[in-house]
C-alpha cells in the first residue's frame, strides 16, 4: 500500500507564489508517474502537472509558464513551485500517483487548498 502526505497550502495574494511537497511511502512500483491535480467548487477534478520516473514532464495549458513540478526519487517526493498565481488557481490540490503496471493503480492524497485573492 501506497501512502501520499501533501503540505504546502495556503493563503497568497495574486501573483504571489506557493510550493506544493508530496512524499510517497510504502512499496512503490519503480514505473510510475507523480502528478498533481486540482478542483475547485463546482468543478470536475483536473490534471495539473505531471511528472515520469524519468522526469518527462506535461503541464496542463493554463499554468504552462508559471508552474514547475519536480521529483526526488531517492526521497519518492514530488513539488509543484506555483508562480504568478492567479484567482482562478484557487482549489484544493491532490497528489496523485500511478504505478505503470497492469491494471494501473491510482493513489491519491488528502487533498490541500490552495486559495488565492486578488
Amino acid at each position: 500500500q501506497v501512502q501520499l502526505v501533501e503540505s504546502g497550502g495556503g493563503l497568497v495574494q495574486a501573483g504571489g507564489s506557493l510550493r506544493l511537497s508530496c512524499a510517497a511511502s510504502g512499496s512503490i512500483f519503480r514505473g510510475n508517474v507523480m502528478g498533481w491535480y486540482r478542483q475547485a467548487p463546482g468543478k470536475q477534478r483536473e490534471l495539473v502537472a505531471g511528472i515520469t520516473s524519468g522526469r518527462f514532464t506535461n503541464y496542463a495549458d493554463s499554468v504552462k509558464g508559471r508552474f514547475t513540478i519536480s521529483r526526488d526519487n531517492a526521497k519518492n517526493t514530488v513539488y509543484l513551485q506555483m508562480n504568478s498565481l492567479k484567482p482562478e488557481d484557487t482549489a484544493v490540490y491532490y497528489c496523485n500517483l500511478k504505478e505503470l503496471r497492469t491494471p494501473i493503480y491510482d493513489y491519491w492524497g488528502q487533498g490541500t487548498q490552495v486559495t488565492v485573492s486578488s
